[in-house]
């Protein structure tokens, strides 16, 4: 899948590339003036800090974060900052411009081909292809050449475009290093699956295979939630990772992902549960459609609580349900469950837990989550499963040939 514009007249991109030249230009003296230079050179010590130096590259790299993603105390950027406050003011189109040199993408790219004064470069992360362009012209992408690995960040061009423009510095690497560069790519892809957001097709796939996944737990089990003893679950959970590998196997010669990521608790062969499990009364294993595959300790004592409410009288019960609530690392889909699970009990529970007689979970309950989880509600939900591209699969699997 490739970025293309089809829809913009070559002549028109090179206007815009050189225009935003003399904007970016612009920029980066307003981020230098006084109102900023503390907090700028505060942002460059850090770099250097964590570096031992700084060089060149980097503080190139940090002023462009600081300038487009940086915020100010006020929540806004010193770009929003610059597109509001020119003089003279901007006009519409290049203020359109600048705004959208928000969307930064930053990740490891293959170059893959050249056209005109653009360079095409393939994203590892996204498995998308981007037509990109240097404000400095064709001779800043010189030192490219097909197959070699690129780490840089790069923005529109324009909105009304598909053309991109080099925002900050390109480091550059030999075609060899791809496979060890894949490693750094996929743990980024496993600490910020967001990034997948950029690949429609990529993120459909990712909830079906989620999907398939909680069918072939359902099919194993019976229910996409399980109330475990912990010494009991790793022997359940290898039991469900065995069906899914002969499921896989049998699966081979499927167009399938070469090669998946799982966020969240793991579907490899468990041998011992995290302490914080081990420690519980009972563990819950919950396979929800939108959070994926989840675990939550103690949800059996939650649960006794909820069958009989009688038990509120007990300050535990009440204890644990509030950590529950309070506890953005639980989501909302742990405490519905409950309620699911014993509809008739839960005015009475929430009642004791929030010394409010009138409370009733049908009509205050979504509220509620809503108030003490407004993080969770505030993410856009994601799959727990990611797939990996092609070429980010085939330099893995590279890798793990050279590594044996």
């Amino acid at each position: 899948m490739e970025h293309s514009d089809s829809r913009t007249a070559l002549p028109h991109i090179a206007r815009l590339v050189a225009r935003s030249g003399e904007l970016k230009s612009e920029l980066v003296a307003f981020a230098h003036s006084p109102r900023f230079a503390r907090r700028l050179d505060a942002r460059l010590q850090q770099a250097a800090d964590r570096l031992g130096f700084l060089d060149e590259a980097m503080a190139i790299d940090t002023i462009d974060h600081f300038v487009l993603q940086h915020r100010l105390a006020d929540g806004s950027s010193v770009l929003e900052r610059f597109a509001a406050q020119r003089r003279p003011p901007l006009s519409e189109d290049e203020r359109a411009m600048l705004l959208g040199w928000r969307e930064v993408v930053e990740a490891v790219f293959e170059v893959q081909d050249f056209q005109g004064e653009a360079v095409v470069l393939h994203n590892l992360l996204d498995g998308l292809s981007y037509r990109v362009h240097s404000n400095l012209g064709r001779r800043a992408l010189g030192k490219l050449s097909t197959g070699m690995f690129v780490a840089g960040r790069i923005v529109p061009v324009h909105p009304d475009t598909d053309a991109w423009l080099v925002s900050g510095n390109l480091t550059t690497y030999p075609p060899g290093d791809g496979p060890q560069l894949a490693q750094l790519a996929l743990q980024t892809l496993t600490a910020h699956p967001q990034l997948l957001r950029r690949n429609p097709e990529m993120l459909r796939t990712a909830w079906q295979m989620q999907a398939e996944a909680r069918a072939d737990l359902i099919e194993v089990f019976g229910t996409d939630i399980l109330v475990l003893d912990p010494g009991e679950a790793p022997r359940r959970m290898r039991e469900y990772h065995r069906h899914r590998q002969e499921r896989a196997l049998a699966q081979l010669d499927d167009e399938s992902p070469a090669q998946v990521i799982h966020h969240g608790p793991s579907l490899d062969e468990l041998s011992a549960l995290p302490e914080e499990l081990c420690d519980a009364d009972t563990v819950a294993v919950i396979f929800d459609e939108t959070e994926g595959l989840c675990f939550y300790a103690d949800f059996g004592h939650l649960d006794a609580l909820f069958t009989d409410p009688a038990l509120a009288r007990d300050r535990t019960y009440l204890s644990r349900l509030r950590q529950y609530l309070n506890d953005d690392s639980v989501a909302p889909i742990a405490i519905r469950r409950l309620v699911q699970r014993h509809p008739d009990n839960a005015d009475a529970v929430f009642r004791a837990l929030l010394r409010k007689p009138t409370f009733t979970w049908e009509r205050d309950g979504e509220d509620l989550l809503r108030r003490r989880k407004a993080e969770h509600f505030a993410r856009e939900p994601l799959p727990s499963i990611t797939p990996v591209g092609t070429r980010l699969a085939q330099l893995l699997r590279t890798q793990a040939r050279k590594a044996r």
